[in-house]
């Protein structure tokens, strides 16, 4: 009886592994066709296009991920977010000659500048919507196809950009801004889903590390291309604007090369061939033996279990610890102050006596701090871990933000604080990007399992670009209210931030998914033991949300 039930993805593992073991020396030609043949066929099932046949080139395949995930991923969300401050007056002049060609005069200054609003905070609306969907295209595609799906908004809002100008319709830009936020909200969950499963545990933090990279890489991109030598010119701004089409089409050739993710295709879909070809595209010629124990623990951990819907994730006290941790960090990266402090630097660096032709370049710079400091955490985040870099992140924040508050209040009496101040938005901004800026999306990854990790990702989403559209909201009332305290109210959240990470977030570096799940399980039950699981003979695909 017991050999009737015994779980079906095993016995396959285990027959394609004697079949296929670890690559040997030279092979005899009649076995090479034979070798070929077969590894087309599973690269084939994958969906991938053809087989690795280079050690050299088969340790290149997660570097090519990376780079394919991220052009097309959260580059995009980096760059729309940029790429729209440099043609605003030329944006704002076509608003106000379109309204005058249709109706014979123009539009009141309030309502201009409510439409061109509008036309800003439809991106962080957009992204909501996109974050809402997220999950449900990373269950039913998969992550890879879901980052290949999305790139049809990107396609939609670049036409729109493009005409919007010809047609003389403002509402083009409003309906493409929605657009190119949906994309964002979408590839800003997928990515670091699809590159975290993808990665061996020993890389994770660093490859997770790539999705922050690539925003910093595409807002300096956005702010250097806004330049007016460039497409920041006022007949050039529609092409500014419809350029986010580039990343999309390179994305467009070179994902489809790629692997999908081996837990997607092992435990969602319960295809162990698909899996084990994308693991040897993945990792070479390495023993794959100890990954897919990994793996089949993990699958029968979540045998016959459907995926959480993200309401469900509050409910569980299962995920408490996990719960808290996405909203206070996550609510804590968008609170922090970083998005505000580039929308007043421009001021800073006017105060700093900086010519105000000048100003674009020095902006240029608070981009470049951002992707500098973000490299630098990719290349120590395995060393020193996730908790230690939050802490240094938002404790550097706290002191740079107290003496950036200080130099708005004595500007006026000491000459060189203006030039204090500026140096403090650059190391404010260098601070975020070695702690915050790419750790927080990687808890979503790290502290949920399979059947929770898309919901997850979901309630980040949602959370980052609800506060997104509240800050951007609400800043010009702080800056009225408070003056030079506008910062501190941030400051507190930084502060916040810190203790809760040194109090109450687990380390995970190193650690597999099934050693962080038991290590959460212990944090949710103290003195309460993980109990075994009975694997189930059917495989569930966990199809639903």
């Amino acid at each position: 009886m017991e050999d009737e039930h015994e779980p079906p993805l095993q016995p396959r593992t285990q027959v394609t592994r004697s079949r296929d073991p670890s690559p040997p020396h030279p092979l005899r030609p009649v076995r090479l066709r034979t070798c070929l043949g077969r590894a087309l066929w599973l690269s084939l099932k994958s969906g991938t296009l053809c087989p690795l046949l280079s050690p050299q080139f088969q340790g290149r395949v997660l570097l090519l991920i990376i780079c394919a995930a991220g052009i097309g991923g959260t580059f995009q969300f980096g760059y729309n977010l940029s790429i729209i401050n440099a043609p605003t007056s030329y944006i704002q002049e076509f608003t106000n000659e379109t309204w005058r060609m249709r109706t014979d005069w123009p539009l009141p200054d309030h309502l201009v500048l409510l439409v061109w609003s509008l036309i800003v905070s439809l991106y962080p609306v957009g992204g909501l919507l996109g974050a809402l969907l997220a999950g449900p295209l990373a269950i039913t595609l998969g992550r890879k196809k879901s980052l290949l799906v999305n790139n049809i908004f990107v396609v939609a809002a670049a036409t729109l950009f493009g005409f919007s100008r010809r047609a003389g319709s403002f509402e083009m830009i409003m309906l493409g801004r929605l657009l190119v936020g949906v994309s964002a909200g979408v590839s800003m969950n997928v990515q670091p889903m699809y590159l975290g499963e993808s990665t061996p545990k020993e890389l994770r933090g660093a490859v997770a590390m790539t999705s922050a990279i690539f925003a910093a890489l595409g807002v300096v991109m956005g702010q250097v291309v806004g330049l007016r030598e460039l497409l920041g010119g006022p007949q050039a701004w529609p092409l500014l604007l419809a350029s986010c089409l580039v990343p999309g089409v390179l994305q467009l050739a070179s994902l489809p090369l790629l692997p999908e993710s081996p837990r997607y295709l092992l435990i969602d879909c319960g295809d162990s061939e698909a899996c084990l070809a994308a693991l040897q595209r993945l990792r070479g010629p390495a023993d794959l033996a100890e990954e897919l124990a990994e793996l089949e623990r993990e699958r029968a951990a979540c045998q016959g279990r459907r995926a959480r819907r993200p309401w469900e994730l509050f409910r569980d006290r299962a995920l408490r610890r996990q719960v808290t941790s996405l909203v206070v960090l996550g609510g804590a990266m968008e609170l922090c102050g970083n998005d505000t402090v580039y929308a007043y630097a421009s001021a800073v660096f006017s105060q700093a006596r900086i010519p105000p032709e000048k100003v674009q370049y020095a902006a240029i710079g608070t981009g470049g701090c951002e992707l500098l400091a973000t490299l630098l955490s990719c290349v120590v985040i395995e060393r020193v871990g996730r908790r230690m870099l939050l802490m240094v992140g938002y404790g550097l924040m706290t002191c740079w933000g107290s003496v950036f508050t200080a130099a708005l209040c004595l500007q006026s009496s000491l000459p060189w604080m203006p030039y204090l101040a500026m140096s403090c938005v650059f190391a404010f901004i260098l601070s975020f990007g070695i702690g915050p800026a790419g750790v927080t999306r990687i808890l979503a990854t790290e502290l949920f399992d399979q059947m929770a990790r898309p919901a997850a990702y979901m309630v980040c989403g949602m959370l980052m670009w609800t506060m997104l559209f509240l800050v951007g909201l609400g800043f010009p009332f702080i800056v009225e209210g408070l003056s030079h305290f506008l910062y501190v109210p941030f400051l507190c959240v930084c502060v916040c931030g810190a203790v809760y990470t040194g109090f109450f977030l687990p380390e995970t570096r190193g650690k597999s998914f099934m050693d962080i799940s038991e290590e959460l399980h212990r944090l949710n039950f103290p003195g309460v033991e993980p109990g075994p699981r009975v694997d189930r003979p059917e495989v569930i695909r966990s199809t639903e949300l």
